[in-house]
């Protein structure tokens, strides 16, 4: 038998492996809501959990076993929260996967690069100096303008020290980082002392403040930039072979990074608005997600937002329940396996 009818197989056998690795991924996901609605400081049970699913959906269907409390833990608590982590993982995995392919870059990431510095940054200044005066969308606007503001600081500060290689784009980044959170840290000092105490939660990440009536908001933003994502994938996989192979295809390549950089910002801004700065998701995933299904786009970006749903699924719940009754702010959580899996990252690339 010759090396050429051989080499094909591995391919099939690939493609035969996706359909099962994407319903196991749903059936994780699935798994993982259940799990984290079921846990805490009062457990309740899968059935109830789905039970009382049912019953809001379709009222009268099944039943009402439980308890009134139990229904309002599950439902008015638990659910919301077990959403957002969703939401905010499935945003910060499609985020850091597309900066690295823009960027060339493995360790390109939304914390690393500052983007998450600036949208706490935006959060704050309306939260302690400006004041709601557009409602509920001022904390996510101002969020998603820091994020922007951010971003044009890290590729400004990267052209003007020359910075164009990948190593120094993440320097950049880290630079701005701790310039913007600076910044931010000024901002709380010179608030007011009695309202400081409510940005720790932006410092220090959470999704205790989730309810059903905002969820709308990271929803229509994460479904409509990561579907714009997934649309230019083909561009993404040009983009991770080089600037001149993608020029050569009609990319217009400062412009399409830009745009990138644009919807990272947006998707960022608004995850940060809701959940605080929570690092390390965008630089974790898209490297587990690689492993499993390869560096084709097309199968990257929808697995990122799946694995990145999953890990904060289970990074809150061991925020809920390492120090029961007391939550762990979950930035700690993923900052800890962040930084253990920077770690490893660093010695696997040597």
């Amino acid at each position: 038998m010759t090396v050429e009818s051989t080499t094909p197989v591995p391919k099939r056998r690939t493609l035969k492996a996706l359909p099962v690795l994407a319903a196991g991924g749903i059936v994780v996901l699935l798994a993982s809501l259940s799990m984290a609605v079921s846990v805490g400081a009062v457990s309740v049970s899968a059935g109830t959990v789905w039970g009382v699913l049912l019953n809001k959906l379709m009222p009268g269907m099944i039943e009402a076993t439980w308890s009134q409390g139990r229904e309002a833990i599950v439902w008015d608590i638990r659910f919301p929260r077990a959403l957002l982590a969703m939401m905010v993982g499935a945003g910060l995995g499609l985020v850091g996967a597309s900066l690295q392919a823009v960027t060339r870059n493995p360790l390109a990431d939304p914390h690393l690069l500052g983007i998450s510095s600036g949208g706490a940054f935006g959060a704050i200044l309306a939260l302690l100096h400006t004041g709601l005066f557009l409602g509920l969308l001022t904390v996510p606007l101002f969020a998603f303008f820091g994020a922007l503001m951010a971003t044009g600081l890290v590729l400004g500060v990267s052209r003007i020290a020359d910075a164009t290689s990948a190593d120094r784009l993440v320097l950049a980044g880290v630079a701005v980082s701790f310039i913007v959170m600076a910044a931010a840290n000024l901002l709380i000092f010179l608030g007011d002392p009695r309202a400081s105490h409510t940005v720790v939660f932006w410092m220090l990440g959470g999704l205790g403040l989730a309810r059903w009536d905002q969820l709308i908001y990271p929803l229509v933003i994460l479904l409509a930039s990561g579907g714009w994502l997934l649309s230019r994938a083909g561009a993404l996989n040009a983009m991770t072979v080089g600037d001149e192979t993608a020029s050569t295809l009609g990319i217009p390549v400062a412009r399409f990074r830009l745009l990138v950089f644009a919807v990272g910002a947006l998707i960022t801004g608004v995850m940060v608005a809701f959940s605080g700065i929570i690092g390390f998701v965008g630089l974790m995933v898209p490297h587990i997600v690689r492993m499993l299904v390869g560096g084709d786009y097309r199968r990257v970006l929808p697995a990122s937002a799946v694995v990145g749903a999953i890990f904060l699924l289970w990074a809150d719940v061991v925020a809920r329940t390492a120090m029961a009754p007391e939550d762990i702010p979950i930035g700690v959580i993923t900052g800890l396996i962040g930084g253990l899996f920077f770690i490893w990252l660093l010695g696997r690339r040597r």
